[in-house]
């Protein structure tokens, strides 16, 4: 199987299989970018096909954005694999002035621009391995939330996505308002429950008065909430509100 024909995946690890492109003298040779098919051109084929569908060389001439005169982005970006024998582990370990220096058409833009390409790559490889936060307990949502909500002195009203083991997806502010009241609309945080792929949902607001006791308001959104969530399949898993002094969990005190 080619494994070129998709990007290297893994920062620092080695492309070791060619496509007869990027194998050829000048990939691209004799065409410049007008000069192809739309479904040719790296951008275009990445918004038809998506970014797996690119070689490396497709990859690293949409990074590059343009070529020299006389070269396309995608002569120039071939000659550049092939200085480093098609191992963009090689690549990764080389500063901006030693990329500006080596090759003719790759200016200080163009020379950071790539490096900074390749760090930030290597950063998302260090996040996956990562796992996300997993919320078990009230607790475990307090500590999480508490620093973003506690010391404020306006409301603001929060949804934390979860996936199927209760790991945090993303956290979504849905809601900002005054001292006492905050709007929501529950419409628009099932929908984003769908558009997230949610298993579950867990609301999150605060209390600047310093009180934790839910208020009126505060049980009428969380049934209307809860209930819209049912019809879609997303289970509503906990409300925390949180004040400078603690917190309250419509979980723990079983009306969730």
């Amino acid at each position: 199987m080619d494994t070129t024909d998709s990007p290297d995946k893994t920062c620092g690890t080695d492309s070791t299989l060619l496509t007869d492109a990027e194998k050829s003298p000048a990939a691209g040779s004799g065409r410049m970018l007008r000069e192809m098919a739309a479904d040719e051109k790296p951008r275009e084929k990445a918004l038809a096909y998506g970014m797996d569908a690119l070689t490396d060389t497709e990859l690293l001439a949409i990074l590059l954005g343009s070529g020299m005169q006389g070269k396309s982005v995608l002569e120039l970006s071939g000659e550049i694999l092939r200085d480093v024998n098609y191992k963009l582990s090689h690549l990764s370990r080389l500063s901006i002035a030693e990329i500006r220096k080596r090759w003719k058409g790759v200016g200080t833009a163009k020379a950071t621009l790539l490096t900074a390409a390749i760090t930030f790559g290597c950063r998302v490889q260090q996040s996956l391995a990562v796992p996300d936060e997993q919320l078990r307990t009230s607790a475990d949502v307090y500590a999480y939330m508490r620093h973003r909500l506690e010391r404020l002195n306006h409301e603001e009203f929060w949804v934390l996505h979860l996936s199927h083991s209760n790991r945090v997806m993303r956290s979504e502010r849905v809601g900002q308002g005054g001292i006492s009241a905050t709007a929501v609309d529950a419409r628009l945080i099932a929908k984003s429950a769908l558009d997230n792929m949610s298993s579950g949902l867990i609301l999150v607001h605060n209390h600047p008065s310093g009180t934790n006791r839910p208020s009126g308001p505060d049980d009428a959104v969380t049934r209307k909430i809860a209930d819209i969530c049912k019809i879609i399949d997303v289970k509503v898993l906990d409300h925390l509100i949180i004040s400078p002094t603690g917190y309250y969990s419509y979980r723990d005190e079983g009306r969730l």
